[in-house]
């Protein structure tokens, strides 16, 4: 009874939170109001198997961030995997052929140094255009792996990647990321 009584709560006390969960790691909507509704639904099939060792929002958490690896994992399933080669051929264009950032494409300072709070809210609007740019596998490992700091074995297992994969694409996504940012923010 008592676990009925807390499902009937679970929309007014975590829905904003599973959503801005979902949204930050989507940038989709729609899908993450989907997913938020996914996620409720599988918790009221799993509700008796809930044992309270963490709290309905961590369980809920849980449940929210199983289904957007899911959805990772469709995103990039059929996209092809990144041949070390080829990413070394497309990085030449950054780099030089001792290793050193190329003086048209070296890093400058992004300037938001400050603690001006307009400033912080621009760079993260562009910074989020910015990983809306990478390819859908690019976005899923940087995300797992950088944002939410999942362990590499987890994201390659979730993903089915090799580790030497996993790191071409991040360091991918993060070039990408910074050629974006400068040519954006500055």
């Amino acid at each position: 009874m008592t676990n009925e009584l807390n499902a009937q709560q679970w929309v007014n006390q975590h829905a904003d939170y599973l959503y801005s969960f979902a949204i930050s790691r989507l940038n989709d909507e729609e899908q993450a109001k989907d997913l938020v509704q996914d996620t409720f639904l599988a918790a009221l099939q799993k509700v008796d198997s809930f044992e309270g060792k963490a709290s309905e929002r961590t369980w809920l958490t849980a449940i929210l961030k199983n289904k957007i690896i899911d959805v990772y994992r469709k995103k990039s399933s059929g996209l092809k995997i990144v041949s070390e080669s080829h990413a070394m051929a497309e990085q030449e264009v950054f780099f030089e052929e001792d290793g050193h950032w190329s003086d048209k494409n070296k890093p400058t300072v992004f300037g938001i140094e400050s603690d001006g709070k307009l400033s912080k809210q621009e760079f993260n609007s562009i910074l989020k255009k910015c990983l809306e740019k990478l390819p859908p596998l690019w976005y899923a490992v940087f995300t797992m792996k950088v944002l939410e700091e999942e362990t590499s074995e987890n994201v390659c297992k979730e993903l089915m990647l090799s580790s030497s994969n996993l790191w071409v694409i991040v360091h991918r996504a993060k070039v990408n990321l910074r050629a974006c940012l400068q040519k954006n923010w500055l």
